[in-house]
């Protein structure tokens, strides 16, 4: 398998690290990642996170964009500025910086996501009302139904 699937959570540990998953350790090393790429998500309390396969999809999207333009200099912001790279240590721990830990409001625990081809890092709780908001709006697309609607 060489795709981010599931999703689990890990706690933190006293000098501020956790464990990687090990299935996402395993896609990380089968993809010949040496680094990891995490990146603020614009619209969510979470770190978009993978290789820098990740980060030069941005940047080759910036690249079409007019550089005089203030969306070419947006993007940039988004992807460098907010933007940082991750080492996983001999362990397949990784630590959660302040950087993190202020988008994120990440304390004790860190629930990891599978995404397919990049995975997401959460503060449980977010996840969880998240996932419920998600499913919310999934079983209305599938019922046919407006948000706010009741479908009959």
């Amino acid at each position: 398998m060489d795709r981010f699937l599931s999703n689990t959570v890990s706690r933190i540990d006293a000098k501020g690290r956790v464990s990687v998953p090990a299935h996402f350790r395993s896609v990380v090393q089968k993809r010949g990642y040496s680094e990891l790429y995490a990146l603020r998500c614009l619209d969510l309390p979470a770190m978009d996170v993978g290789g820098l396969d990740l980060l030069d999809r941005y940047e080759q999207r910036i690249a079409l964009e007019d550089p005089f333009l203030q969306t070419a200099d947006d993007m940039s912001f988004f992807c460098h500025g907010d933007g940082t790279f991750l080492k996983l240590d001999q362990d397949g721990r990784i630590t959660m910086t302040d950087f993190i830990r202020e988008h994120t409001g990440i304390s004790n625990e860190v629930a990891f996501v599978g995404r397919g081809n990049f995975f997401q890092i959460w503060e449980p709780g977010r996840l969880a009302a998240y996932g419920a908001q998600a499913r919310a709006r999934l079983l209305q697309l599938r019922q046919g139904t407006k948000p706010g609607e009741r479908s009959e």
